[in-house]
């Protein structure tokens, strides 16, 4: 499969299969222990739980975002405690349409992994489709993973990000535009955007279903942002649906862009950085 994104009643197809393994993200800001619980109310049969704050990131330092990443070694732990190999095949799913999935999607492909999927339309597609969730929690065998091609040059650092955008890079923000505007900032202290970047809301990618958008008309979208894939740099609050605009791009054909994970909350760290407001830098 060419492509990033997997239906249910293919999915459906492949459950039992030892090779194809399920992880569960969801999860909510504002209630952390939300996703687990609901993760126990019912998940795709065989599915594991990942969680954004204690699996998908490291503890946040003074000078960091919101959800840094976590040390390779820690993130392959993990991993081999879900079962998952590098030749295992992934499908990652939450209740958000790939917001906090596609983020375990990027990281796995960060670290060379090859093949792993969202699930499209995540869970509502999957019981709109009528198929059966599971409360049982599924036995594990653990495994190792040896991580044998990470692609450090994927992310990019808050050192790096003027640097970038003086030599041509497009920084886009994939935040919902009230937020980007500085007319509403629900989550960071300051609201606003990084001086220079452009607003993409990932929301703008997927269906009213909450499927994505399909492939030619995605490309037709985001191919005015994300044409010089080597040049494409995905932010957001935290570096959560930052992930989400990659796998857009990544499902449009327009190849693998890079991400600055800190973004808008870890920028914000230091007063002396510039910021702006409104619609355009």
């Amino acid at each position: 499969m060419a492509s990033p994104l997997i239906s249910s009643t293919a999915l459906s197809k492949r459950l039992g299969d030892s090779a194809w393994i399920v992880v569960d993200c969801r999860f909510e800001l504002t209630d952390p222990d939300a996703g687990r619980a609901a993760y126990r109310r019912g998940h795709i049969p065989g599915a594991r739980y990942a969680h954004l704050d204690n699996d998908l990131a490291s503890v946040p330092g003074p000078a960091d975002g919101r959800h840094p990443l976590p040390r390779v070694e820690d993130f392959t732990a993990a991993l081999g405690a879900w079962g998952i190999s590098d030749a295992s095949h992934v499908v990652v799913y939450d209740d958000m349409s790939g917001a906090i999935a596609a983020r375990l999607w990027w990281m796995l492909r960060w670290i060379g992994h090859r093949t792993v999927y969202v699930l499209d339309g995540g869970l509502k597609a999957w019981e709109a489709a009528g198929l059966p969730l599971d409360q049982e929690l599924p036995a594990v065998r653990a495994v190792e993973y040896v991580a044998r091609d990470v692609r450090r040059d994927w992310v990019v650092s808050t050192d790096q990000v003027q640097l970038e955008l003086a030599n041509g890079a497009r920084l886009v923000d994939a935040r919902a535009p009230e937020r980007f505007q500085g007319l509403s900032e629900p989550i960071d202290a300051v609201a606003g955007h990084i001086l220079g970047a452009i607003n993409w809301p990932f929301s703008e990618t997927l269906r009213p279903d909450g499927r994505m958008r399909p492939a030619d008309e995605l490309h037709a979208r985001l191919k005015h942002v994300a044409d010089q894939p080597g040049r494409f740099i995905a932010m957001c609050g935290s570096g959560v649906t930052a992930c989400h605009l990659l796998l857009a791009v990544n499902a449009a054909g327009l190849g693998d862009g890079r991400v600055y994970i800190g973004s808008w909350s870890e920028w914000i760290r230091d007063p002396e950085r510039p910021i702006a407001t409104g619609t355009a830098s």
